[in-house]
């Protein structure tokens, strides 16, 4: 069922979670290399929403987002049933589609937008049926940046079948990203179904949905902006991963392909929607996904909508 559900004029966002846990924060030395415990700490506007007890709120989940004529999933997930290298990710098996059916039909959704073609935003773009890696919504266009999937289709030809990562992540970065294996089961199937749709930063999927450059964490990445009646929100992808990175927008992911990039995609992002009646819906947030962003000195804050 929806865990969360916001209206934008004429727009409804339902959030459904696949996998929401608060996180020790020991993982962020792996995740975001650059950053410290007591800077964390510093942080006491995090707490107790998003930071308590020694863990931080996380959640990965798919956006429903309804318009006047369509109705679009924002990013899709981890997938059940996918052999994947990380143990986090490896072999689910949820009761995720069972949920999101209270929603909505596989059969009714019109669009599939991927922020990005990471694990945890494409695996329910297919599902396992007799054998086979299928499209999980069947009359969808599934929505992919084209320079996103060529660099994704690339790396899966050239390191398939190869033991070792030479693409510039640590190990643990490496084996969380597994792009050939996502590649293969949830990516290539949708070619394969001749269903994609090809955008751009700037693309517009409806009238009122369009989507934003924040290239950095992939070539290809871009964030979801929601406009309607006067009304605007925006989905990060990940752009960013936690709400502390609000506060240290330098702080730059492992998983980030160009963590340069990606620190100045942050800060301009930032920049561009503080101080501003937007609502912000973090892609791994956990609940209250919501909120908007707030200057603070020389950084910002996150303000949950409770």
């Amino acid at each position: 069922m929806a865990t969360e559900r916001w209206n934008i004029g004429d727009v409804t966002v339902t959030k459904v979670d696949e996998v929401a846990h608060w996180q020790p924060l020991e993982w962020l030395g792996d995740a975001l290399p650059g950053s410290t415990r007591a800077e964390i700490d510093e942080m006491d506007w995090l707490r107790p929403v998003y930071v308590k007890d020694g863990q931080i709120n996380m959640s990965v989940h798919a956006l429903l987002v309804e318009t006047p004529e369509k109705k679009l999933v924002i990013d899709t997930g981890i997938g059940n049933s996918k052999k994947r290298a990380m143990e986090l990710f490896n072999m689910l098996d949820t009761d995720f589609m069972e949920r999101f059916e209270q929603v909505w039909s596989p059969a009714e959704v019109d669009g599939v937008v991927c922020t990005h073609l990471h694990v945890d935003h494409v695996g329910w773009n297919t599902r396992l049926v007799d054998g086979a890696w299928v499209p999980t919504f069947p009359n969808a266009e599934y929505f992919f940046v084209r320079h996103e999937f060529d660099h994704w289709k690339a790396y899966a030809e050239a390191r398939s079948g190869s033991a070792g990562s030479g693409d510039g992540y640590s190990e643990w970065a490496h084996d969380m990203v597994d792009g050939v294996a996502v590649y293969e089961d949830s990516v290539r199937p949708i070619a394969d179904a001749g269903l994609i749709t090809w955008a751009d930063a700037g693309s517009q999927v409806t009238p009122e949905v369009s989507l934003i450059d924040t290239s950095g964490h992939t070539p290809g990445h871009v964030a979801v902006l929601i406009e309607s009646r006067g009304e605007s929100a925006v989905i990060t992808g990940d752009l960013m991963h936690t709400a502390c990175q609000v506060g240290r927008p330098d702080w730059s992911a492992s998983l980030d392909s160009d963590q340069k990039a990606s620190a100045e995609t942050r800060q301009a992002f930032l920049d561009r929607f503080a101080d501003t009646s937007t609502l912000v819906i973090g892609t791994h947030f956990g609940t209250p996904s919501g909120g908007r962003i707030k200057r603070h000195g020389d950084s910002f804050r996150f303000i949950p909508e409770q």
